[in-house]
């Protein structure tokens, strides 16, 4: 009778009163639930219906929101000037710039750009025949017997390559058309979104602090606290760094006289949104067009395209990025290509600010762990 008694006290202790196992039996719950509802596919959808038609508002008013809210802040505070009068001025101001980037260099970008998608197939031709010239020589003959490589073969696979990457973004511009509706809905709800965001988002933690239990509360709005802080280093430094390196080969082009240089700057800095696969990325277009024009624009092309890259790494970004992330160059391209993998282009442009959030929530897991187990300070008493 006394060990029948025992065994529930033991499993009450080694079990229930387990603040570790309790955690693990709760997500295998909750993991198991999410099972049987995926099971069920009518279960989901209103869900990801809500999510797919919200998502695209929300990520464009949080990045407005990291952009904007310091400008309203120096408002407020240095003009005196009351939040929502200074969120009226700055949607003014941005009115304004809008309009006059629609009037003056949209017209511009894109005569650039289709002359330079008309172009590209003819482009396409000339560096084949470069190439086909080039391997006709008695140096690339040699190369091509002790390789074992057909230069030619490699030419027309490029050409092939090229031309479907633009067909490829030849439809991709038309099924971003077909969702048109998907668009103006964003740009529509967008800026009411960022407007209650740059006026209440300062309540938004205390808000949330509401659905906390009062003991995690502490924990919970450092965790916040850190995630809000690595979101807008990320976002304003990136693409600060991102308008610098436009600007800086805009300029360089014009110097050098590369055409379509206006296109090229543009392409450079939306490509630099991605850490370092951004800039190979970026570089490849304007190593074509300069290499169709002379070999000695490309020259010119890549000492500008040099200056920049070591303007951007020496001076722009550690003035401006700094060490915040803390996340090593290798694991960043780690994680982007992973990311673009299972996301595509979404999961490529929000990679590093996704790690960034769940390297806090990992960190803060693992101390908490750290601390309630007792396991590592048996260890260090071992070691002593």
């Amino acid at each position: 009778m006394e060990r029948l008694q025992v065994w529930p006290e033991k499993f009450k202790k080694f079990f229930l009163n387990n603040k570790f196992v309790v955690t693990l039996l709760i997500v295998l719950l909750v993991g198991l639930t999410i099972m049987v509802f995926a099971k069920i596919p009518f279960i989901f959808k209103p869900v990801s219906v809500l999510l797919h038609t919200v998502a695209a508002p929300l990520l464009l008013s949080g990045i407005a929101y990291y952009l904007l809210n310091p400008l309203v802040d120096r408002m407020e505070k240095r003009s005196r000037i009351k939040r929502a009068y200074g969120i009226v001025i700055l949607y003014l101001l941005i009115a304004g710039i809008v309009t006059l980037i629609l009037l003056t260099v949209i017209p511009m970008i894109r005569t650039q750009l289709m002359g330079l998608i008309d172009n590209f197939p003819k482009y396409s031709e000339q560096i084949q025949e470069e190439f086909m010239n080039l391997t006709g020589s008695q140096l690339f003959e040699r190369v091509q017997e002790n390789i074992g490589t057909d230069f030619t073969d490699i030419t027309s696979r490029v050409t092939e390559w090229g031309t479907t990457f633009l067909n490829n973004a030849v439809n991709g511009v038309g099924n971003f058309v077909g969702a048109v509706t998907e668009i103006v809905l964003a740009l529509v709800t967008t800026p009411f979104i960022l407007f209650y965001l740059l006026r209440d988002g300062k309540r938004l933690p205390d808000y949330l602090m509401r659905f906390i239990p009062t003991a995690l509360q502490p924990q919970t709005r450092l965790v916040m606290s850190e995630m809000n802080s690595q979101v807008a280093s990320y976002i304003r430094g990136q693409i600060i760094v991102s308008c610098c390196i436009g600007a800086l080969l805009y300029i360089g082009y014009l110097i050098i006289g590369l055409e379509y240089s206006l296109v090229l700057a543009i392409v450079a800095a939306c490509t630099a949104v991605v850490p370092y696969l951004g800039p190979a990325i970026a570089i490849t277009p304007a190593l074509i067009v300069a290499l169709v024009t002379s070999p000695f624009m490309l020259v010119k092309m890549i000492i500008v395209w040099t200056v920049v890259q070591l303007v951007e790494g020496k001076f722009i970004s550690p003035q401006i990025m700094g060490k915040s992330l803390r996340i090593h160059p290798i694991t960043i391209i780690f994680v982007i290509i992973f990311a673009g993998k299972m996301f595509g282009v979404l999961g490529i442009i929000l990679a590093v600010p996704g790690y960034a959030l769940l390297k806090v929530v990992v960190t803060h897991l693992f101390q908490w762990f750290r601390f309630r187990s007792g396991l590592y300070e048996v260890i260090e008493e071992n070691k002593e």
